[in-house]
């Protein structure tokens, strides 16, 4: 009898093992979640795993101790929206249409939450998109309107409509992220959570619990801030200046009243933005907001017959600073929050997190905020990738990387095939250490939107570890060549250098070749500039140089007769 027991309990473990469905179940990696956290014109500056001398950031630095940080990642296009349609389609900006602010998403593109929602995993957004009010591929989200607010914000909803929410804008996108995680994400699927916040977007308003201590803070200067544009006739025309275009009201938060007693001159719409978010806040909020802010306003009044340009300049960097870094310390408390949750509910292991931004951001370098050119501080985005057991802790890439590989990034990672006709390329090479099966030397970069708010002339670029070679075109038509090696903080244009023919003549070749392989030309761009500028012509344009944009439409008509 036993011997009849062993032969039957040997005979069904060779069964088993013998069974192909048994033993691929067996040894069927689990598919990673994902974990997208994405803020608005987070410069990489203002990251303390890249750069200590602004603020801490210990939650979203300790994404970088458990993976990699990025110190060469870039954006294809430096403004938002079009930035986020690339994150989403893996395409460029002249291919997914989404070249710019002012035109709308066009909804017929596939993004890879689409793919990866079909493959079977549990999909959900949470915070900025940006653009459209119903992201495909989601079975759950809650976004904000277009820009949205710090305070007491609205957000358009999957099952609810159109809701209100009390309270500031990170804490309430965190709060929404982590009930998703708990109640309603189903632990027998893998998930994709994009974790999206405004902050620090424009016009900055902090968390009342950080006014205090920013408020009272000082900054030190980047050595760029009185850059003069010499030899760069794009940046010189550039309207983006901390001295000359931040609003004192909406920006640098001085009471309308005051401004006026002061006789600056301000327009009515950066009244409008002043009232437009401080207006939303409570009674309390609002105690609590001119508790701080009555002390930099009584400052602004005792100092302002004095201050000179310069002084001037340098006050409202100083004002621009504590802003935008008071955004930034919520939304690292608030990173922190989403990584204690994984980590105590087992979440880590086999979740890949991905810590970035829209693009980059200037804090005062060559005297500006914003975005927009293809120089270091707004071309270049924070990126920092951990994924346990995949990733080895503590490493640093300089590889040339973008935006436009994340798609097929996460699309490799879910074990899902990738479309053809995405652009980008994984980053699974880089992340695991199989560099063998990397080879990219450099990027492309094009920016359009002009003329518009900030009047950044459209130009492209390519870019590798070493030097810049840009294009600007359409009003103005001219060349740079950066050095970035020996001139990092790109001051000095060296196209027409002779010490520089050689590298020049390489670039353009090189430069082509990446313009044919990505599909864009000069009859594509003209496309889009005659596409822009009749639909300006008919509906006019917010934020323009009004002097500026009417020469440019008398040539436009002298060059069409």
């Amino acid at each position: 009898m036993k011997n009849i027991i062993c032969v039957l309990a040997i005979t069904a473990c060779l069964l088993v093992s013998c069974n192909p469905k048994k033993e691929k179940e067996a040894v069927a990696p689990k598919r990673p979640n994902i974990v997208f956290i994405m803020s608005d014109d987070h410069a990489y500056q203002a990251i303390s795993a890249y750069d200590t001398s602004l603020i801490e950031t210990p939650n979203i630095d300790r994404i970088a101790k458990m993976g990699m940080l990025f110190t060469n990642a870039s954006v294809t296009n430096s403004i938002c929206a079009p930035s986020r349609a690339v994150i989403l389609t893996g395409k460029h900006s002249h291919i997914n249409g989404k070249i710019d602010n002012h035109f709308p998403f066009d909804t017929t593109n596939v993004t890879f939450p689409q793919i990866l929602k079909k493959a079977g995993y549990q999909t959900a957004m949470f915070g900025k998109l940006h653009f459209g009010n119903n992201p495909k591929g989601f079975d759950q989200f809650k976004i904000l309107p277009g820009q949205g607010a710090y305070y007491n914000p609205d957000f358009i909803t999957k099952n609810e409509g159109k809701i209100n929410v009390k309270g500031y804008v990170t804490d309430i996108i965190t709060d929404m992220t982590l009930d998703w995680l708990e109640k309603e994400r189903n632990p027998e699927d893998p998930f994709l959570l994009m974790y999206l916040h405004k902050a620090p977007h424009r016009s900055w308003l902090m968390a009342e619990r950080h006014m205090e201590e920013f408020t009272n803070r000082t900054f030190r200067e980047p050595a760029t801030l009185f850059d003069d544009y010499a030899t760069r006739p794009a940046a010189e025309e550039a309207e983006m200046s901390i001295l000359k275009h931040l609003s004192w009201t909406g920006d640098n938060k001085i009471y309308p009243e005051t401004i006026d007693a002061m006789n600056e001159p301000e327009i009515g719409i950066d009244k409008l933005r002043f009232e437009h978010s401080v207006g939303r806040m409570d009674s309390v909020q609002f105690a609590n907001f001119k508790s701080s802010y009555d002390k930099v306003n009584a400052d602004f009044k005792d100092n302002y017959p004095s201050l000179s340009e310069e002084d001037k300049m340098r006050w409202r960097y100083q004002r621009y600073m504590q802003d935008y870094l008071g955004t930034i310390k919520s939304v690292d408390e608030n990173v922190g929050r989403v990584l204690d949750y994984l980590e105590e509910n087992d979440l880590m292991e086999n979740t890949i997190i991905v810590y970035t931004s829209d693009q980059g951001f200037y804090l005062g370098e060559h005297g500006w905020f914003d975005k927009r050119f293809v120089y270091d501080e707004s071309f270049k985005t924070p990126l920092l990738v951990a994924w346990p057991q995949k990733v080895a802790p503590g490493t640093t890439s300089d590889e040339m990387v973008q935006n436009l590989d994340f798609a097929q990034t996460f699309l490799e990672a879910a074990g899902v095939e990738q479309p053809t006709d995405m652009q980008g390329e994984s980053l699974l090479p880089i992340l695991t250490g199989k560099m063998e099966d990397w080879n990219r030397e450099a990027v492309y970069y094009h920016y359009y939107e002009y003329p518009a708010e900030h009047m950044v002339n459209r130009h492209y670029a390519i870019v590798s570890k070493e030097y810049k070679l840009i294009h600007y075109y359409f009003d103005q038509d001219y060349w740079e060549l950066i050095d970035r090696k020996k001139d990092p903080k790109e001051l000095k244009n060296v196209y027409d250098d002779p010490a520089y023919a050689d590298v020049r003549e390489k670039l353009h070749k090189e430069l082509a070749a990446m313009r044919e392989k990505y599909g864009d030309n000069d009859a594509l761009d003209q496309k889009y500039i005659n596409t822009f500028m009749d639909d300006v012509e008919k509906n006019g344009i917010f934020g323009v140089n009004k002097k500026k944009l009417e020469s440019i439409i008398e040539k436009r008509k002298a060059d069409k007769e």
